[in-house]
């Protein structure tokens, strides 16, 4: 087994570890395995030679990952930010290697919709300090989440489930009606979310030596 497959393989191990925690209530392995989700996929990313700036992402999520273990408004408001921060990484990552598919007005408008009908629910039932904040990263997440499609079909279900999982928490935090098991719904879309983010970059970047055979394929058509 190469090192990105082994990489990939301890990911999903990790994840199903974590997950299966969460659904059994044990808080203390859910602690301990939580953090160590984002630095797996990093290490994956990097035995890829993926970009800095997607390792930068993840690792991001990964200070949002730690912070929101802390059950306090503050830790709450740094996670977020977090997230943020990675999602403006994710968007120069889409503007670089990605280009605007068919549809795209189509599912920006779609995005734009869903966004605008989600602030103004939350909205009143949101704590009043979390209002603006929470409308602020919903706009920057749905940003992302649009941009991610100009990537292809990978990356795009990877930044509609990292949206579904955000909506998830917000709900949570305006005390609506949730599925059964609410923490295992948004971390498996969450990590769900990540890797396909991950792996949609890693599938659409130059390769390594690309453009230098791509020149000399060019030098060798041109007569001389």
């Amino acid at each position: 087994m190469t090192r990105p497959r082994a990489l990939r393989a301890c990911f999903a191990a990790v994840c199903v570890a974590d997950l299966g925690a969460v659904l059994a209530g044990a808080d203390l392995a859910h602690t301990v395995l939580k953090p160590l989700l984002m630095l797996v996929l990093v290490a994956y990313v990097v035995a890829c030679d993926g970009p800095r700036l997607l390792c930068g992402a993840l690792l991001l999520g990964w200070g949002g990952d730690v912070l929101l273990l802390f059950d306090q408004d503050a830790a709450f408001l740094a996670g977020m930010g977090c997230f943020a921060a990675g999602h403006v990484c994710y968007l120069v990552l889409f503007k670089r290697y990605g280009r605007p598919r068919a549809r795209s007005g189509a599912l920006g408008v779609l995005y734009g919709v869903a966004l605008v009908a989600m602030v103004v629910a939350l909205w009143p039932d949101l704590p009043a300090g979390m209002r603006v904040p929470v409308a602020a990263y919903s706009v920057l997440l749905t940003a992302m989440a649009y941009g991610s499609s100009w990537l292809g079909p990978v990356a795009g279900v990877g930044g509609a489930l990292f949206l579904l999982s955000d909506s998830l928490i917000a709900t949570g935090i305006a005390d609506w009606p949730a599925l059964p098991h609410p923490d295992f719904w948004i971390m498996a879309t969450y990590v769900a979310a990540q890797y396909l983010l991950a792996q949609g970059v890693l599938d659409e970047r130059p390769r390594p030596g690309a453009a230098y055979r791509e020149r000399s394929a060019e030098t060798r058509r041109t007569p001389h």
